[in-house]
């Protein structure tokens, strides 16, 4: 079943009821009035049905992450779950006709739980209702039957909500919020719940309020009157509705709840009507908020560790709705009627939301208000409900009574799946685990103090085992000395035994290479008589060879001769060819015999010097032979000596063990610190390795930033270029646009100004009537003006024309700023403008420019701007104010500072930059550039303040503004009235309404009594040349109850 929700803090967590679906018809209690019929007739009717007791569904409880589900009690009640609807009537006051015109249209039977509703004399209808009181009941009594079980259920860890609906003057307030300091009995529910809630908890159970009012569908803390217009946050995963922000109060007692109660009521919107003195126009809702700990028995077995504590946080709402009213009854106007149509429409949205749930609509619309919003859980939902209406006895309001009764009939069928609200108390169980830690760890710390003491003791003993051991350490360190002296000594001698056979090996090796190579010469010289006798028989063939060669050259010879003698006989025939033949073939031949003869003298030579090699080596063999037979005698007498020496040897064995003891020893720990040697140099290795890496990779990156750099380079060539054309163009730019702007006007009103005001143009059209001539030749001016600019705009463009502003040269600024101001005055360019950085640049014009004429027609530009409201906040967010402000310091001339109150006046019209006006100083800059008393000027200064003290006083009046005047600080109304009778007409018009309008202000009834300004205000009421203003300030003083009490005193 869908369900109006509570206000609650987001720690609360409950199970969302499902939106948009209705309970099954089963579960639904009918309900039919008891009616009466004829004059006499006995009430007929049937009471409430009541619901079968089933399976207990709408029973189930909220199950937290952290929750448990219990079994309902045996006597549980599926009726208690139904919205509980009480009656209460009014007794009769003063504001009811006497007794003759007096009819009452209610008969209460509170025996019966009846209440009869008389439409006449002879007609009525009966409703049963759970309780019904008459108009002499007790307040306690009250409590007792409507409010107490609710209370007692929260108390159980359920959600409950106690409300209060009626006509507007019928006692909802005493009801539930009467605080009754001077008579207890006249307590209502809020103090009487408060009271049980605290006598019934106990010290370690907490108890938490807040209280709120929706006045006007804003949502305002009572208890923090600074925090209006809160927002409502739902929960998307849990559907819980919370109002985040709202104090929320620890209560400590009675006294201290009392004291908040009183503090939230006088903040409550309240009012005088036709039908109540003190009328609420607005919802009160109290909520308090509960948090207990679980039973005794779960405490026990969460203390064993057996089971984890719960926690029940439960929530109780008290709600005073404000009164459903008829205007023509209640007089109410003005404010007082948009308060009456807020309550009602809230009141509607109430009555819809219960009528869908008591007929099972397939659609709840719980979003058509904030009331229903936060009464979610309330009608449909998790909390037990009770509900008191309150009605009056008089038949002149049978109306309201008749829909007041028909309300509570209908919120008698809601009902509501009433859930515990229980959650494992894991912060309760966190202390206790924290001082059982605690306990264990000053328990680890009494050990750490044994321990402490009994190594203070192990320490004495190691002293003790230090001392002795430093002198056993003492002893064999002397030991080790003699020792240690004793193999060097010994070292010594085994060195230079070890010396001596080291000679001794290297003789013995030097004999056998000696040896060796004797051998090999042996071996050498038997190669050599083999090679001897080999090139011997090779002399030998080579001899009978050139024995054979010339025996050759013999016959050859005579073939010669032989050929000579013929070639005398054919020298004729073939003279030349022949002698070339014969001369090679005599070349041929010489040349070989050469060869021939140089290979044997070579032959020869080698044989010679190998006879001389082998006589040589026989020589050396013998020598050699010689000389290691006497070697070898020497070594045989040697080895007989060292043969006596082996008993002196076996002496330095036992004394080489001690020191190889002593060296493994040192090899032990020498392979410790190589060890530590080999870590300490793998970690520099890793190190190096990371370096190295890292290394490689900033190589890498100045490569790729070296590359960067190179593209960076060349775009920024590119850009150089790029930027050289534009700036060539630009220039071209300017020349074209200067050549095209001396057309425009060089005087001072060569540009326009937007004027504000309608009486501003009256006057320019009644000068115009009395002289058309003038008129129509600054008609004819303008007309021109705006030409000339127009075709400057369409020839050259808006962008070239601000981009001339940021020029240095003020022969380009001056024209390229009136331009822009110009079209600044079309309502249609300024939007373009400011999209175009236009806005920004004029800004930095009136920033850095010091310029008289440049800072004017700036000024002028965004005088025009400001007309548009949408530019006004552009301008002050960009710093604008702040800049007129301090330009306004910069200058004594007239017109300049007409300009610059033009456009800060322009500001003043929104109500919204009051503050940043205020701030930024434009407030104290008006009045401060009215030191040069120039009519102008004072006009727009006057203008500005009418403007601001309007808008002030209209959210005033609205209710947004609750403090004194922003004007009142800075000396603007002893301005006003010091300058009301010494300007002109037209300004004294904006002084008198700044005036009016400040007086609007309640807040300001003090400096106006002091000041002497509502001396003015009395004047301008009775002498102002406007019907308006004087009626507006004849209002003013009516109104004011200050004032009213200052003119009777007078």
């Amino acid at each position: 079943m869908a369900s109006l929700g509570s206000v609650g803090r987001n720690s609360h967590k409950f199970e969302r009821p499902p939106f948009n679906t209705s309970s099954s018809s089963s579960s639904a209690p009918t309900n039919s009035s008891l009616k009466s019929n004829g004059g006499g007739g006995g009430a007929q009717g049937q009471q409430h049905s009541a619901r079968p007791k089933g399976p207990t569904s709408n029973s189930r409880r909220s199950i937290t992450p952290t929750s448990r589900t219990r079994a309902l009690p045996v006597d549980y009640d599926p009726e208690s779950e139904r919205v509980r609807v009480a009656v209460r009537l009014r007794p009769r006051n003063s504001d009811d006709p006497p007794d003759a015109d007096y009819a009452e249209c209610v008969e209460i039977q509170p025996e019966l739980k009846r209440l009869k509703l008389r439409k006449n004399n002879w007609s009525s209808e009966a409703y049963r209702f759970d309780e019904v009181f008459t108009e002499t009941s007790s307040q306690k009594r009250v409590y007792d039957a409507v409010a107490k079980p609710v209370v007692e259920s929260v108390l159980e860890g359920y959600n409950g909500t106690v409300m209060a609906y009626g006509q507007t003057g019928t006692g909802k307030t005493y009801t539930l919020g009467r605080i009754g300091k001077e008579d207890p009995s006249e307590r209502g529910m809020m103090v009487r719940s408060l009271e049980d809630i605290l006598a019934s908890i106990s010290a370690t159970d907490s108890v938490e309020v807040s209280y709120l009012q929706l006045y006007m569908e804003s949502i305002q803390d009572l208890l923090a009157p600074e925090k209006t217009n809160i927002p409502i946050v739902e929960d998307a995963k849990t559907g819980e509705v919370s109002v985040p922000g709202i104090e929320i109060i620890k209560i400590r007692n009675l006294d201290h709840f009392l004291q908040i109660l009183q503090l939230g009521e006088s903040n409550r919107h309240a009012a005088n009507t036709k039908m109540n003195t003190e009328s609420s126009r607005s919802h009160a809702i109290l909520t308090v908020y509960i948090r207990r700990s679980g039973n005794e028995k779960e405490e026990t077995e969460a203390s064993n560790g057996n089971h984890v504590p719960t926690v029940r946080k439960s929530k109780l709402l008290i709600v005073d709705l404000a009164g459903s009213e008829r205007v023509n009854k209640s007089g109410s106007e003005g404010h007082l009627l948009e308060e009456a149509k807020f309550i009602n429409l809230s009141l509607s949205s109430l009555g819809k939301c219960i009528n869908a749930l008591a007929e099972n609509s397939p659609h709840i619309p719980i979003r058509d208000s904030k009331l229903t919003r936060l009464l979610r859980d309330s009608f449909g939902g998790s909390a037990r409900t009770s509900l008191i209406i309150t009605i009056g006895p008089s038949s002149r309001h049978h109306a309201e009574t008749a829909s007041t009764v028909m309300f509570g009939q209908r919120a008698m069928k809601v009902v509501n799946t009433v859930k515990l609200k229980e959650e494992f108390d894991y912060e309760s169980l966190c202390k206790k685990l924290e001082s059982q830690v605690d306990r264990l760890s000053a328990e680890i710390d009494r050990q750490q103090k044994l321990r402490e003491n009994e190594r203070g003791e192990l320490n004495k003993l190691l002293d003790a085992f230090e001392n002795s051991s430093a002198e056993a350490e003492k002893r064999f360190l002397a030991k080790s000395e003699l020792l240690q002296k004793e193999n060097a000594r010994l070292a010594s001698e085994m060195k230079e035994v070890l010396q001596e056979l080291d000679m001794q090996k290297q003789q013995n090796k030097m004999l056998i290479d000696e040896v060796a190579r004797l051998v090999t010469s042996v071996k050498n010289t038997k190669s050599l008589e083999e090679e001897n006798a080999r090139l011997e028989s090779e002399l030998n063939d080579v001899i009978k060879e050139l024995q054979n060669q010339k025996d050759q050259n013999i016959i050859m010879h005579d073939e010669v001769k032989r050929m000579e003698m013929n070639s005398k006989h054919i020298k004729k025939q073939d003279n030349s060819a022949y002698q070339n033949v014969l001369a090679e073939t005599t070349q041929m031949y010489e040349g070989k015999i050469a060869d021939l003869m140089k290979q044997i003298s070579d032959i020869q030579v080698s044989l010679e010097k190998n006879e001389v090699e082998n006589s040589r080596y026989h020589k050396a063999l013998v020598d050699t032979t010689k000389m290691y037979e006497n070697r070898i005698n020497e070594l045989n007498r040697q080895f007989e000596e060292e043969r006596a020496r082996t008993g002196e040897i076996e002496e330095v064995n036992s004394t080489k063990e001690l020191l190889k003891e002593y060296q493994n020893s040192v090899q032990v720990n020498a392979k410790k610190e190589i060890n530590e040697l080999q870590m300490t140099l793998q970690e520099m290795n890793q190190l190096h390795e990371t370096t190295a890496n890292e290394l490689r990779l900033l190589s890498v990156e100045f490569k790729n930033l070296e590359s960067e750099k190179a593209t960076l380079e060349n775009e920024l060539h590119y850009v150089k270029q790029s930027l050289e054309k534009e700036e060539k163009r630009r220039k071209e730019s300017e020349t074209e646009l200067l050549n095209v702007m001396k057309g425009v006007p060089e005087s001072e009103e060569d540009f326009e100004e937007k004027v504000s005001y309608m009486h501003e143009h009256l006057t320019k059209k009644f000068s115009s009537l009395q002289n058309p001539n003038n008129s129509n030749r600054t008609r004819e001016t303008i007309l021109s003006q705006r030409n000339t600019i127009t075709k400057i705009c369409e020839e050259v463009g808006l962008q070239k024309i601000l981009s001339l502003l940021e020029s240095g040269d003020l022969d380009v600024q001056i024209p390229a700023v009136k331009v822009v101001a110009n079209l600044a005055a079309e309502d249609s360019n300024q939007e373009k403008i400011v999209n175009e950085g236009g806005l920004d640049a004029l800004l930095m014009l009136v920033e850095s420019s010091n310029n008289t004429t440049i800072l004017r027609v700036a000024s002028g530009a965004i005088a025009n701007l400001a007309m548009n409201a949408m530019n006004q906040g552009l301008i002050t967010n960009k710093g604008g104010a702040k800049l007129l402000a301090s330009a306004s310091s910069k200058t004594d001339d007239p017109q300049t500072l007409r300009m610059i109150a033009g456009a800060i006046a322009n500001l003043c019209g929104n109500g919204k930059l009051h503050v940043i006006l205020k701030e930024d100083g434009a407030i104290k800059a008006l009045l401060r550039m009215t030191r040069l008393e120039n009519t102008d000027v004072i006009a727009q200064v006057a203008r500005g303040l009418a403007n601001f003290a309007k808008c002030e006083s209209r959210r005033f009046m609205q209710g947004h503004w609750r403090s004194r005047s922003l004007l009142m600080d800075d000396g603007a109304l002893s301005w006003l009235v010091a300058n009301l009778n010494t300007t002109s007409t037209s300004t004294r018009r904006h002084l008198e309404l700044a005036i009016c309008h400040l007086a609007q202000n309640e807040e300001n009834g003090r400096d106006f009594i002091s000041s002497g300004a509502l001396k003015e205000l009395i004047e301008i009421s009775e002498g102002s040349a406007k019907e308006d203003i004087r009626n507006l300030a004849k209002k003013t003083l009516r109104l004011s109850p200050l004032f009213r009490k200052e003119l009777r005193s007078e």
